[in-house]
């Protein structure tokens, strides 16, 4: 099984982490990747890329055929696929085998049988795991029924294929699963190729733990420690953490010796996750699914551990099995937070545009692909990076990554960075009394300014503007009617060129989720606070909850501005705020503001203590 070029069948942070892993063992690396990721980091990390195709995942990275193809141009001996896409797919494992390119992950049989979440159940079942009481594959709905009446409400209606939290009901009396029935079974159908289904206990207030798996394949597998994923959105996980906090001994025990079990029962191989549902409050914890990749979350693991996985993965594909060791001891505590390119106000909604500034501190481990002037598609998933923080313990361990969140920008789309530091926060999760549901009821503090209708053109800008950039091909910008500008900026308190809103003719509808002081200053308009006139060229504020709208000017002139205490917090492109329409840079995302545009550009400066 020797090779010396890999092909990673993937994108975004997890396919950086495989090249930088695989160039550190002396192999050549092979990137591909679809049109929107040409200037990817991974696609300039590898020492090859080839274009798989357009956009839409299936006519690019779920297209087996021209993955393999792409290994076999470029003389590529193994497949890493890192996770989703391709990376729990059977019969492309089993194509990879029949073009002699080794497959990194487990057979071709693991995929199948823990690929269907009743065949898995069955198998946990005979190497004497615990379950949740639930039912095999269901033939229709009045069986469905009945046995629910059998289990109990709630109950989960799942699809057996897949994951992610896709094709999952809760349903908690015969009328909504009858209500599930079809649509649990049409999303299956579409997303996995199945619509088999069956029931599980529903555990309310449930946390999510999981054992990481590492087989050889040949009879050995070792587990490395536990994690609790349960702080999730939509079933999907957000922060993760390296040992789970507040599991009792013998939970621990339990759960590390089922995962050994079930794994060596099928002498698995390559890199695994057995998940478990954990009642807290029972303490008692039931078989969830077998996950037969690597998992997003396998950075927390490698930092109590001391290992690299992926290294563990391209090593056993070659061959050495002894890679496959006992790690010892966990040492200390490891947080990990994703961030996502989302509106949690708007059920996460995932969202797309141009990053106009990505930073991120240093002192921690930041798994990620994006960079400033990077354009975010909704083709994909919407993580965008990892951020991981160690420490001696559970407390250092998130005061550190609460602090370098702190630290980290991600402007120019939406994303969930506000939400994650409300749940590090929160009384429950400090105390390790979370559970699945508890993100839910956690709410963004952040300040924001909701644009309710954009007006005609409305833009960011600040004085005295982006100048002296005329030799290569940039124009002056900055505000028409800078004096207009800077008085209602002084009237404030605020520096004369802080940035602010450029309105030309009709003005926007801005909705403020704090009290907000604001002047609108330039040509007479009429200007309204929930609907009751307010004066221009005097500071107003608008309370939490409350819409300002700027109409179009009566008379004289073309230009309104509204100003905010502190400025807007929007990063400098060469060296100013102001937005090129044109150039399509500067301002909120290079652009003028859109209707129904979330937290865009316009909001108060947040403290960055």
């Amino acid at each position: 099984m020797t090779f010396d070029k890999l092909l990673v069948a993937n994108r975004g942070e997890i396919a950086v982490r495989i090249i930088r892993s695989a160039r550190a063992l002396g192999l050549r690396t092979v990137a591909v990747y679809s049109d929107p990721d040409r200037s990817a980091p991974h696609v300039r990390l590898a020492d090859e890329a080839v274009r798989l195709g357009p956009a839409p995942a299936k006519e690019s990275y779920l297209d087996a055929g021209l993955v393999l193809r792409a290994a076999a141009d470029t003389g590529a001996g193994a497949i890493h696929p890192g996770y989703g896409f391709l990376s729990e797919d059977a019969a492309f494992a089993r194509r990879c085998a029949d073009a002699g390119i080794v497959f990194v992950g487990p057979t071709p049989e693991q995929l199948d049988l823990f690929g269907a979440k009743h065949t898995a159940r069955a198998a946990a079942e005979a190497a004497g795991v615990p379950l949740a009481p639930g039912t095999g594959l269901l033939a229709g709905l009045p069986e469905a029924l009945e046995q629910a009446r059998r289990i109990g409400y709630p109950v989960m209606l799942k699809a057996t294929g897949g994951g992610g939290g896709i094709g999952m009901s809760a349903c908690r009396s015969a009328g909504e699963l009858t209500d599930a029935w079809e649509r649990v079974q049409r999303v299956a159908a579409a997303s996995f190729s199945s619509a088999g289904v069956f029931l599980e206990r529903l555990v309310e207030h449930a946390r999510h733990v999981e054992v990481q798996v590492f087989g050889d394949g040949a009879g050995r597998v070792v587990t490395l420690g536990d994690r609790d994923c349960s702080l999730q959105r939509r079933n999907q996980k957000v922060v993760e953490e390296a040992p789970a906090p507040g599991l009792p001994p013998h939970i621990r025990k339990q759960l590390a010796a089922g995962a050994h079990d079930l794994c060596a029962s099928v002498g698995y191989r390559s890199a695994g996750t057995v998940e478990f549902v954990y009642d807290a409050a029972r303490e008692e914890a039931w078989f969830l699914e077998v996950n037969t990749r690597l998992q997003v979350e396998h950075p927390v693991t490698e930092e109590i551990y001391g290992v690299d996985l992926v290294d563990w993965m391209l090593r056993l594909a070659r061959g050495e099995r002894d890679v496959v060791r006992d790690p010892g001891a966990p040492r200390g505590h490891a947080v990990e937070a994703r961030l996502y390119a989302e509106d949690p106000s708007r059920g996460h909604r995932p969202g797309a545009g141009l990053l106009t500034r990505v930073e991120f501190p240093a002192g921690v481990r930041v798994d990620g692909w994006v960079e400033t002037g990077t354009e975010v598609t909704t083709s994909y998933d919407p993580m965008l990076a990892k951020v991981i923080s160690y420490g001696p313990d559970r407390e250092h361990a998130l005061r550190r990554l609460d602090e370098a969140l702190a630290r980290t920008r991600v402007d120019g789309i939406e994303t969930n960075l506000g939400l994650v530091r409300a749940a590090l926060a929160d009384p429950r999760f400090t105390a390790a009394a979370h559970s699945t549901a508890t993100l839910a009821t956690v709410t963004d503090p952040t300040p924001r300014v909701d644009v309710v209708s954009g007006g005609t053109l409305t833009t960011v800008q600040d004085w005295p503007g982006r100048v002296g950039h005329w030799q290569v091909g940039v124009p002056p910008s900055g505000p028409m009617d800078d004096r207009s500008f800077r008085l209602g900026n002084l009237a404030l308190g605020n520096p004369e060129g802080a940035p602010g809103l450029e309105c030309t003719l009709q003005g926007p509808a801005l909705r403020f989720s704090r009290a907000t002081t604001v002047c609108v200053t330039g040509a007479p308009a009429p200007v309204t606070v929930d609907g009751a006139p307010a004066q221009q060229w005097e500071p107003v504020t608008v309370p939490a909850g409350g819409l300002l709208e700027i109409g179009a000017p009566d008379v004289h002139g073309l230009r309104t501005y509204v100003l905010f205490a502190g400025g807007l917090d929007v990063p400098a492109f060469l060296g100013s705020a102001a937005t090129f329409t044109l150039g399509g840079f500067g301002g909120h995302g290079g652009r003028a503001l859109r209707t129904g545009r979330r937290r865009c550009a316009a909001r108060a400066r947040r403290d960055r203590r």
